[in-house]
């Protein structure tokens, strides 16, 4: 069955399956992701992006992981939105929100939602992303070119190697990647494969952050990944080791798919980490 579904498709499905999902099954009435009631689309950087709003209060920025969409958010937009301006974005070409572009990177990604933030006049911004929606965070607190005052991520990596990645995963996403290309090559028109393609080869040649970067970003960093995870956990604490403002949280028994699989630990994690201040001196 997954290995009918689209190449990034997949991807996010290995995510989410990785080791169980306790609570993935969607109990919510407001159709998070399809909300024609409160969602938009800005023009920027030449494709238009699909966004949706919720509650008051901080504006809080959700970003999705690799092939999925605000839906995957679900759990997060509910629960923060009674603490804060939820903005929960569709990055470039999944969901709602427009392609435009013959290649697919993070940086590409993250200058679209600087764009947005510009656009929506934000004065500071606090950032919750997940995979390659951690990445995107992270690209953009290197940048600094809109205000940030805190970023949490999910089981983001600086290398698309298996220094950062485990192994199994790795493998994975090339077998996935060849059948994608044999489709390709066979000339196979039941599914967008070229497109899929650009996914491809943004799990498998991005990111490509280095220590030096990270030490440009002034925001506060809280890193989560699982015990369990797609990405190492030594490679957790060498992201931690060169932010100048982190902290990291291992969760035990965790897995890539915890903003879903085990939303209630992450999202009091998340919370506890957005709605106090540490002291980074000590």
């Amino acid at each position: 069955m997954i290995s009918k579904l689209p190449f990034y498709k997949v991807c996010f499905f290995l995510l989410l399956f990785q080791f169980g999902t306790a609570n993935a099954q969607s109990k919510f009435t407001t159709p998070y992701g399809n909300n024609d009631a409160v969602g938009k689309y800005v023009k920027v950087n030449g494709t238009k992006i699909y966004y949706e709003e919720y509650g008051k209060g901080e504006p809080l920025v959700l970003i999705h992981s690799c092939g999925a969409d605000i839906k995957a958010m679900e759990y997060q937009i509910d629960y923060f939105k009674n603490k804060y301006r939820v903005i929960a974005v569709d990055s470039r070409g999944q969901g709602k929100s427009e392609l435009k572009a013959i290649s697919l990177t993070y940086d590409k990604m993250a200058k679209d939602m600087e764009k947005l933030v510009t656009r929506l006049q934000l004065d500071s911004i606090n950032i919750l992303g997940w995979s390659d929606g951690g990445i995107i965070a992270l690209k953009m607190g290197i940048n600094n070119k809109v205000p940030i005052k805190k970023i949490v991520t999910m089981g983001a990596n600086l290398r698309p190697d298996t220094t950062a990645i485990n192994t199994w995963a790795y493998d994975k996403v090339r077998e996935m990647n060849g059948k994608t290309l044999n489709m390709i090559i066979k000339g196979d028109t039941s599914k967008n494969w070229k497109k899929e393609l650009l996914f491809d080869n943004l799990l498998m040649n991005q990111p490509n952050i280095s220590h030096a970067e990270l030490k440009k970003i002034t925001a506060s960093v809280l890193l989560i990944i699982g015990d369990r995870d797609i990405i190492k956990n030594e490679h957790a604490v060498e992201i931690f080791n060169n932010i100048p403002k982190a902290q990291l949280c291992i969760m035990p028994g965790g897995d890539h798919g915890a903003p879903r699989n085990n939303s209630v630990f992450f999202n009091q994690m998340a919370d506890k980490f957005l709605s106090e201040d540490f002291d980074y001196s000590e």
